[in-house]
Order: C-alpha cells, then sequence, then structure tokens
C-alpha cells in the first residue's frame, strides 16, 4: 500500500484512489458522481419507507373510522 500523491489516503498500487479518483496526476473517476448517486438511492429508499409508513396510518385511521360507525 502506498499514500496517494492528491490527497495522502493508503491505497492499492496501479489502482485509482477511491477517495479522490485520480491515478498518475489525472481524474479517471469522478467520485462525486457516484456519491450523489448513492445518495439519491439512499434518499429514494427513505422516501418509499416514509410513504409505507402513512399508508399503513391511512389504512388504520380507515379501519378504525369504519368500526365506529
Amino acid at each position: 500500500m502506498v499514500a496517494c500523491a492528491r490527497c495522502g489516503k493508503m491505497i492499492l498500487t496501479h489502482r485509482a484512489c477511491p477517495a479522490c479518483g485520480y491515478y498518475k496526476g489525472r481524474m479517471v473517476v469522478n467520485v462525486l458522481e457516484k456519491v450523489e448517486k448513492s445518495e439519491k438511492k439512499k434518499r429514494e429508499k427513505e422516501i418509499q419507507i416514509k410513504e409505507k409508513e402513512t399508508k399503513k396510518q391511512e389504512n388504520l385511521s380507515l379501519k378504525e373510522l369504519s368500526k365506529k360507525a
């Protein structure tokens, strides 16, 4: 393992740095795009979970209303 010349993180030799995306002084991987995609997926999952919870609450409230009537 060696230190990345750009950011100083420890990386395997002859590999692009996973932290900054540089190899031999050139950017070969756009790390920010990958971070944005993973964050987007996490947010989509959170939204789906919230939607499921609200649907459950709505269904329960409808059942409760039918029992009271």
